[in-house]
């Protein structure tokens, strides 16, 4: 499999392989003073964040109770040191996944509010320039 092919269990999931395209590619861009800030795709990433970390807690529960008595049923058996090794390294880097969903929520939130402040701040300014340059007149 090539860096660029992906299983079909991916592609089910997942569609195809991420595409890079510049903002700019199709001649769209430019200074035509047509900015807008969107708060939704910051409000949808502290969505999915959170979410995340919701699934991530409810896993690793899942791998708690699965594991349980599993030490006594396999007592003299060397795979129970393995699966008991498999469980703690998956319980920490679940465990590490929520803590980071969990941060990052917040901060996604926080850009979305920022963002709507400084649209409303530049409102305000260009509304200040106007009234200004009208009253210069």
């Amino acid at each position: 499999m090539g860096p660029q092919e992906y299983s079909k269990r991916w592609q089910d999931a997942f569609g195809g392989p991420p595409s890079l395209k510049l903002a700019s590619a199709d001649g769209g861009g430019g200074a035509d003073g047509d900015l807008v800030h969107a708060k939704t795709p910051w409000k949808d990433a502290s969505t999915a964040a959170r979410e995340l970390g919701t699934s991530m807690a409810g896993a690793v529960s899942r791998i708690s109770q699965s594991h349980e008595g599993l030490a006594s049923g396999t007592a003299g058996l060397s795979a129970a040191g393995a699966l008991a090794a498999v469980q703690a390294s998956w319980d920490k880097r679940l465990t590490a996944i929520r803590k980071e969903c969990g941060a990052l929520e917040p901060a996604l939130l926080q850009v979305a509010k920022d963002i709507g402040e400084v649209d409303e701040q530049g409102r305000a300014a260009f509304s200040r320039l106007v009234l200004l340059s009208e009253s210069a007149k």
